[in-house]
């Protein structure tokens, strides 16, 4: 069920991009529209390993105190297109959290980071590339829809979702699943 709920999430991603690219691109030829680059139905809400400074991911660092999401989805296009639906991001039951703060986000906005591989001479190069702020709700909601210049090239991009008030991230395109399940099923 779980995962034709991704399933279900992540085409719901690509209409919308569908939508908002075919009205981006009224006036184009075929060769100068958008691409989708990424779509995704699952993000990973820091904790563990990844808070702090010590395991930051592509220079961003994780919150010091643990999040889980209920759900998120969106996409990136090849023009900067980034959109997050965000949904249940919030402080997690964990020792580390103030238990006044568990189940709750207090952050007045998110904000949305694009991190790629990009080409520098003959070096490969870490750039990130931040929206601004979108209102986040005391429930962990958000959408973050924005456009960000991203390099070129943009070589396996990350999203993450920061803080509105700081430069660490809450939550990363990825999954965690839960003992015993596989994420994928075997044919």
């Amino acid at each position: 069920m779980k995962r034709l709920f991704a399933f279900a999430l992540v085409t719901a991603a690509i209409s919308a991009w569908s939508v908002v690219s075919a009205a981006e691109d009224r006036g184009r030829d075929s060769e100068h529209r958008p691409q989708l680059m990424l779509a995704f139905g699952t993000m990973y809400g820091v904790d563990g390993p990844f808070l702090g400074e010590a395991n930051a991911i592509r220079g961003v660092e994780g919150d010091e105190a643990p999040w889980v999401i209920r759900s998120a989805h969106g996409f990136l296009s090849s023009s900067g297109h980034l959109r997050i639906v965000v949904r249940g991001l919030v402080f997690a039951d964990d020792p580390l959290v103030d238990p006044s703060l568990v189940g709750k986000n207090d952050e007045a906005e998110f904000r949305g980071l694009v991190s790629c591989l990009t080409e520098s001479g003959s070096s490969v190069t870490t750039q990130n590339v931040t929206t601004q702020g979108f209102k986040a709700t005391e429930t962990g909601d958000s959408i973050i829809d924005a456009h960000v210049d991203l390099p070129n090239p943009c070589v396996a991009p990350i999203v993450f979702v920061l803080a509105g008030s700081e430069d660490k991230w809450f939550a990363v395109t990825g999954v965690e699943t839960e003992e015993g399940e596989t994420g994928a099923e075997s044919h």
